[in-house]
């Protein structure tokens, strides 16, 4: 009995040990680093010469940067979302996507930080934070609950990682020497004593319980960002609710697509199943249209009033300059995804993870929409101003800082797919003994 349990055992390791890149791998990684590489290219120039190099001007001050950092805010929700409340409720077969939903939250988190300081222009200005920050503005407030959100989110991918440290340390020939000194570094402490996993266990339900209200705060504060600017469009009590919605959607969108991928790339049908397809697919249906609710109830009633201020800005979403955006960020990422995945065919593998892409493609187009049109329809209206300040489609330089930091979120998620198991594999086998017995 002991032998089948160790050649089962030795089967799960072999399957979930981190594979070195082939080929494909390679090209992918390399894309992403040119990606990267341009996009440092372009925040070179926006530090050498300003930010005259952005299409950003007196009315538009927040771009597509910001849309991208609530974005990427958004997407670190998954963490919470997969990681600790399934954990929180014992539901097992969530296992195998709890450290792709911890990956994706922590390389999303590093992003967010790091699009606030290029959207400054100038670095040091964010040491001004620091120095001469004040309580009373809600800018201080998302500093402090996203740095919060960060190192809770580490720790949260970190403490579950020990015990496969330690398998990991066992299979130095898999590894390399250099991996191998890494892992000691970070988890040679780890022993498996009884002890030790009753703390750790102790230690994830303590950060599973205060990363959700964390989580939920961060993305409250954010958009308490723009519900506290008065604008039009942006002048709501329900954009904590919405901006929440919005994140659990487009988290669980990412988790879907990182599922199919990774299961494609190393083979890990028998890990990641149809049936978790299946599962999540339910689960985006309900928060798409949870979501959608949400649209619905923050369009409806301005639309309603059709209060002057509000017109202009209403009329450029549904008619006007921006409606092909918005229409197309309302059909592809709410509306067709929710029609996919209402039949059972569709919540298969390939269907759900074109729902998935669906919604994230949606996602960062609803974003934008967020930022810039009521940026162009101040209360006051513009007067003798440049063309330029009536319109904003951001600048080469921006679309590259944007695509890097894309791609950046991507380099991360795969650096430590490679570096790290992508299942956990302590907690399979424990499950695999469960189900046995």
């Amino acid at each position: 009995m002991e032998n089948s349990d160790s050649i089962a055992n030795n089967k799960i390791i072999n399957d979930l040990l981190p594979q070195k890149f082939g080929k494909a791998g390679k090209i992918w990684t390399g894309v992403l680093v040119a990606i990267c590489l341009f996009g440092l290219y372009a925040y070179y120039r926006q530090l050498r010469y300003g930010l005259i190099v952005t299409s950003m001007r007196d009315y538009v001050s927040w771009g597509i940067y910001i849309s991208n950092f609530v974005f990427f805010v958004a997407i670190s929700l998954v963490g919470s979302l997969i990681t600790a409340v399934f954990r929180l409720a014992g539901v097992h077969w969530s296992t195998p996507l709890t450290r792709i939903a911890e990956m994706i939250a922590v390389a999303a988190i590093i992003f967010a930080s790091l699009i606030i300081i290029v959207d400054m222009g100038s670095p040091e200005r964010f040491y001004n934070l620091f120095i001469h920050g004040r309580l009373q503005s809600p800018i201080i407030w998302d500093v402090i609950v996203i740095t919060t959100y960060f190192f809770i989110s580490i720790l949260l991918l970190y403490f579950p990682l020990l015990p496969d440290i330690k398998i990991l340390l066992t299979f130095k020939e898999r590894s390399g020497p250099r991996l191998n000194k890494f892992y000691g570094y970070i988890g040679s402490f780890w022993k498996g004593l009884p002890e030790q996993y009753k703390l750790g266990d102790k230690a994830i339900n303590i950060l599973c319980i205060t990363i959700i209200p964390v989580a939920f705060t961060i993305h409250t504060v954010t958009s308490w960002l723009f519900a506290t600017t008065y604008r039009p469009g942006w002048d709501s009590t329900n954009f904590g609710a919405y901006f929440i919605a919005g994140a659990f959607l487009v988290g669980a969108g990412s988790v879907v697509v990182a599922m199919y991928v990774f299961r494609k790339a190393y083979h890990l049908e028998k890990y990641i199943t149809e049936d978790h397809f299946e599962k999540m697919g339910r689960i985006l249906v309900m928060l798409a249209m949870l979501y959608l609710y949400f649209n619905i109830n923050e369009f409806l009633t301005p639309f309603f009033k059709m209060k002057e201020s509000e017109a202009a800005y209403l009329n450029g979403l549904f008619t006007g300059d921006f409606s092909v955006v918005f229409w197309f960020a309302i059909l592809t990422g709410m509306i067709v995804p929710t029609i996919i995945l209402l039949f059972k065919k569709g919540r298969k593998p390939l269907p759900v993870m074109i729902a998935g892409i669906m919604v994230v493609i949606g996602a960062w187009f609803k974003r934008y929409l967020i930022v810039t049109p009521t940026l162009l329809h101040p209360f006051l209206p513009m007067h003798d101003v440049p063309a330029s300040y009536r319109h904003y489609f951001p600048s080469w330089e921006e679309w590259a800082i944007t695509f890097g930091s894309l791609a950046g979120v991507m380099l991360v998620i795969t650096i430590l797919a490679r570096i790290f198991p992508i299942i956990p594999i302590q907690e399979t086998i424990t499950e695999q003994h469960e189900i046995a017995e």
